[in-house]
């Protein structure tokens, strides 16, 4: 049963709104067995009032939101109880601009709803809130609840319960235990203020104007301030979500490792972009740390340097060319074969049919002569128009780059969209019976994904086969804050496949020459610890080079606070046993607000 109000509250006369929420005039003392905030949100995820009506929960605003489709305000109830599990905030949704403000006491009445953002099927958790409210202010000016600090001390190291077998793996019906697991405390914060302090940045700041900070400086944490993600089993507990209820003008533009000095504090919320966000009504001092963009290392007279490098939906339209050729020219130093990922067509976006991209690489060859590097020649397969995903009209696919003056493209005839590459044997050798090829394109595992792409090129005599990949995204996997516990990796189920066609290829070049220098590189979009590249390497047919690096340097991308790799490049056993090969994650995008590219380039140095 809800507990009783220890005190009445005193009326006050206010004007009435018409709205999706009312406020209305009161006209007699408020009731003493009004609902209690605690009561409504219960030891659990899901309200033991979900889908009733409550009357009279009274609060302290503590926040509003006057922008986007989630307006609103949160309140807070003064007088918390003595179970942890139960939060003393919640979110009144009134669908328009809120007519309280901060540091209002009112009485809600209204339904207890448990919204989900992002959908039923996006597995996520859902936010508990009151709908289609009855709002009556009764008092202005009153203190707000104090924020309750969220540090190193008060998060937990483990990330969270196991879920309910019986339940599909849903933690919804469990019972809290916030000082056992790490999203059970930050439930049981839900639409509370709360408050954190002098936290490093560990997400750059995105065009939605959101960053990710950790309240555990020194949970994996790397060399450049980010917070690196290495295994399933050991998700980083520290990482929170910061978004504004200010203006979009005054949010910090943060790089990695920047600091938001003093508190920053407001409601915790919780989203489908990131999961528990504090919505801050107010934010820390930024503090830069100066991060600058790297560059790797030139390589030598007789090294052959190959990189990947995802360029984000490239298309003559875009404004970034020269931003993208500098980064080639200094940032990679010009290296010899270049597998570029996500080069469009000539007109971009554009749903007319048009497949062919010369313009496209065109306008990024003349950018990187412009910038002080070689005049670089490209060999690619142009797709089948709208069938290898990617946005709708841009017919995305891997192009190869390379610079003719160092290494040249063996071209054999017959390669296109659906046609398959083979392996044969040429004066004892492995060869290619189409130079540039695609990979299997038929295979269902391509389906609607981009097809790998094939070439034989020779550096100093040397053959060198190089597999220009871009792997299934992960669309559709449910979030790290998901219900479901561990959460459903739907994605992987067509990344497998296309592994297991790419290994399969790359063992019928290694049965045909044992001793085959063999490349396959790319946007793999998982991780160097993840089944997909376990089913690439096979026996060892491949390895990711990555893992040569230092745990706290294997990553080409940060996603909410997560710095991880996804981009990697593999190799065959000559290259991995000749033990003079470097690997480097330059880092020139993934950490900073102002990326042309959400990914970080990879290059590999060796001599075949």
């Amino acid at each position: 049963m809800p507990s009783k109000k220890s005190a009445r509250l005193a009326a006050l006369t206010v004007a009435a709104v018409c709205s999706a929420a009312s406020t209305v005039i009161i006209t007699a003392p408020a009731h003493a067995d009004s609902m209690r905030i605690h009561d409504v949100q219960g030891s659990t995820r899901i309200s033991p009032y979900a889908g009733k009506q409550v009357t009279d929960v009274a609060g302290i605003v503590t926040g509003v939101r006057t922008y986007g489709s989630s307006r609103g305000f949160w309140i807070q109830d003064p007088t918390p109880d003595d179970n942890p599990a139960t939060s003393e905030g919640v979110f009144v949704f009134t669908s328009s601009n809120p007519k309280v403000v901060v540091g209002d006491s009112v009485l809600v009445s209204g339904t207890v709803s448990e919204y989900v953002p992002g959908g039923a099927s996006s597995g996520n958790q859902s936010l508990t809130e009151i709908t289609k409210p009855v709002i009556t202010v009764v008092s202005s000016g009153n203190a707000v609840p104090a924020a309750k600090v969220i540090d190193a001390k008060s998060v937990p190291a483990a990330y969270s319960p196991e879920g309910d077998t019986a339940a599909g793996g849903s933690v919804n019906g469990l019972t809290l235990e916030p000082g056992k697991y790490a999203l059970d405390y930050y439930e049981s914060l839900e639409g509370e203020n709360v408050q954190v302090a002098d936290t490093r940045v560990v997400g750059a700041t995105d065009p939605y104007s959101e960053l990710w900070v950790t309240v555990k400086p020194w949970e994996n944490r790397n060399r450049r301030g980010g917070t690196v993600y290495g295994a399933y089993d050991s998700q980083n507990t520290g990482r929170l979500q910061i978004q504004s209820l200010g203006k979009t003008a005054d949010f910090p533009t943060a790089n990695v490792g920047d600091v938001l000095q003093g508190a920053t504090s407001g409601p915790l919320d919780y989203n489908q972009f990131g999961g528990y966000t504090l919505v801050a009504n107010q934010l820390g001092t930024l503090k830069s740390a100066g991060l600058k963009r790297e560059a790797t290392q030139k390589q030598a007279r007789g090294e052959l340097a190959v990189a990947t490098y995802n360029v984000e939906n490239l298309d003559p339209s875009d404004a970034t060319f020269a931003e993208h050729a500098s980064a080639i020219v200094n940032s990679l130093q010009s290296p010899d074969i270049v597998s570029l990922e996500e080069i469009q067509d000539n007109n971009g976006a554009t749903n007319d049919g048009t497949v062919a991209a010369d313009q496209t690489m065109t306008k990024l060859i003349d950018a990187i002569v412009a910038a002080g590097g070689p005049k670089y020649d490209w060999r690619s397969i142009d797709p089948v128009n709208n069938a290898d995903g990617g946005e709708p009209g841009g017919n995305i696919r891997q192009v190869f780059l390379f610079n003719p003056e160092r290494v040249s493209f063996t071209d054999r005839a017959g390669g296109d969209a659906t046609t398959a590459v083979g392996v044969t044997k040429v004066r004892g050798k492995a060869a290619l019976t189409h130079s540039p090829g695609r990979i299997d394109p038929a295979n269902a595992a391509f389906g609607s994904s981009r097809k790998p792409l094939v070439g034989e090129f020779v550096f100093r005599g040397k053959t060198v086969f190089v597999i220009a990949n871009h792997l299934n995204s992960k669309g559709g996997d449910q979030g790290l804050t998901a219900q479901y516990q561990p959460p459903s990796r739907s994605s992987e189920v067509q990344r497998h496949a296309q592994a297991t066609a790419i290994h399969s290829f790359v063992k019928d070049v290694l049965d045909t020459q044992k001793n085959a220098d063999v490349i396959a590189l790319g946007d793999i979009n998982d991780f160097e610890f993840s089944d997909t590249v376990k089913i690439l390497e096979g026996d060892g047919e491949l390895w990711s080079a990555i893992k040569s690096l230092p745990k706290s340097e294997r990553y080409s991308y940060v996603y909410q606070g997560n710095a991880q790799t996804l981009d990697q490049i593999l190799v065959s056993p000559s290259i991995r046993r000749g033990c003079d090969f470097e690997y480097d994650s330059v880092h020139v995008n993934a950490e900073f607000n102002d990326q042309i590219s959400d990914h970080d380039p990879q290059v590999l140095r060796f001599r075949p």
